[in-house]
């Protein structure tokens, strides 16, 4: 039988439908492109702003248009906070969330023997055990992400995640040094670490090792030639982990640390569990423990209550912090959240206009980013390549383009000569 997967949201998503994929592939389904027919469509989805939810629908109807017949399944946070919507949804047979993925495999072929639909949504607030499912082969890729921790803590007022993820669950060190191997086997030369809330990583096993102890124990494994962190709350950027990036040469000089908010009011009102001054210190600690480190983040404009002296200093903010990458996001509220029920919520227009302007800015600071890496060397992990122009990823997330003979998966030494698309143009050294 023929099973196709399409991944909406973030890194872990990505993650965990590799992993399912491995469970179809050990039990003999041939995995096929999405746009093919199949007898089986695997939908793992994203609920963090209602875009995403009616992504994920629209995904879902689309399998069901490619062939009426098939089973599809439907997992991820969607499916874990509005199991009612995707039940009625046509085409739905296996309704799973955000656990139980590791018997995907069995839920779907039970519901082909049946009709109806499978439904296994478990209370993921009382779930307290990492679901460690061993990868089964891995995808056609250069890089590859290896989830150590699921759950959140935080309770953003904005967020549903927490809601949809439970507690903060980790992968113990044992398994990551594992599935390390595993990739590296493979042909894996970069590792992205990957969680919901990675700082958060080993408070809940014995002996509370650290994010920093998880990236050491990734380390010992060399031939990964690139170890790099999925996003990381900037509070929880421990001096033991700065410690490991400035020493430790495999270590991505790249931190992706999620702002949210430029004003200490909206920050406030967020929940968020620091202010403007913390975070530019923190930047500082960085830059001058890592120089040339590379700073992305996210914010979120529209937020209810921000006004526009709200908005004006989160944008000065953002641009004397100069990140290199930025994903702007207008606020978009989640059913359950508090900052859902808030009656100060900002109209749609003022909303999109304020994200326009932000992202302005976004694109500004890349283009200065990238214009300030021009002339220098650098390792590039290079990962497609399409009517000769190959491209791939500098250890600061520079995306680099040439057209030079260079080896897929390997780190080739590239001087950066021009900007190029949404990076820059390499030539071979």
């Amino acid at each position: 039988m023929r099973a196709a997967f399409m991944t909406l949201g973030c890194k872990v998503n990505q993650f965990e439908t590799e992993t399912m994929e491995g469970l179809f592939r050990a039990r003999g389904y041939e995995i096929v492109p999405f746009e093919e027919r199949a007898d089986v469509y695997v939908i793992n989805t994203c609920s963090v702003t209602h875009l995403s939810d009616r992504k994920s629908r629209q995904i879902i109807r689309r399998a069901a248009r490619m062939n009426p017949t098939a089973c599809i399944a439907v997992a991820g946070c969607y499916a874990q906070v509005s199991p009612e919507e995707v039940r009625g949804l046509e085409g739905v047979r296996v309704v799973i969330g955000t656990e139980e993925r590791a018997r995907i495999v069995d839920y779907v072929e039970e519901a082909l023997r049946a009709d109806g639909v499978v439904e296994e949504i478990t209370d993921v607030m009382q779930a307290r055990a990492f679901e460690d499912i061993p990868l089964h082969g891995v995808p056609h890729r250069t890089r590859a992400f290896l989830k150590i921790e699921d759950g959140c803590q935080n309770f953003c007022s904005f967020c549903i995640i927490p809601y949809a993820r439970g507690p903060v669950k980790s992968r113990p060190l044992a398994a990551v040094a594992r599935e390390m191997e595993k990739l590296a086997a493979a042909g894996f030369r970069e590792v992205v670490l990957t969680g919901i809330h990675l700082g958060a990583y080993g408070i809940d096993l014995p002996q509370r090792p650290t994010l920093a102890d998880a990236c050491r124990t990734a380390l010992r494994t060399k031939e990964v030639r690139r170890l790099r962190l999925g996003s990381l709350e900037s509070v929880e950027l421990s001096e033991d982990l700065l410690s490991l990036v400035r020493t430790e040469p495999r270590f991505a000089p790249h931190l992706h640390l999620p702002l949210q908010a430029g004003s200490d009011n909206v920050l406030r009102a967020m929940n968020r569990r620091y202010d403007t001054a913390a975070f530019a210190q923190l930047l500082a600690d960085v830059r001058r423990a890592v120089p040339g480190a590379a700073i992305s983040t996210d914010i979120i404009v529209g937020f209810p209550g921000e006004t526009e002296e709200d908005f004006t200093a989160g944008l000065d903010f953002v641009r004397a912090m100069g990140f290199a990458r930025m994903h702007v996001f207008p606020y978009s509220a989640r059913r359950g959240t508090p900052a859902a029920r808030r009656t100060d919520q900002i109209a749609p227009p003022v909303r999109r206009e304020r994200a326009a302007r932000m992202q302005a800015l976004a694109e500004e600071m890349a283009e200065a980013y990238h214009r300030a890496a021009l002339g220098t060397v650098d390792e590039v992990l290079f990962e497609t390549e399409q009517d000769g122009v190959a491209d791939g990823l500098t250890g600061t997330y520079i995306r680099v383009y040439t057209d030079a003979a260079v080896p897929r998966g390997e780190l080739v030494p590239m001087r950066l000569v021009r900007l190029c698309r949404d990076g820059v143009w390499g030539e071979r050294v």
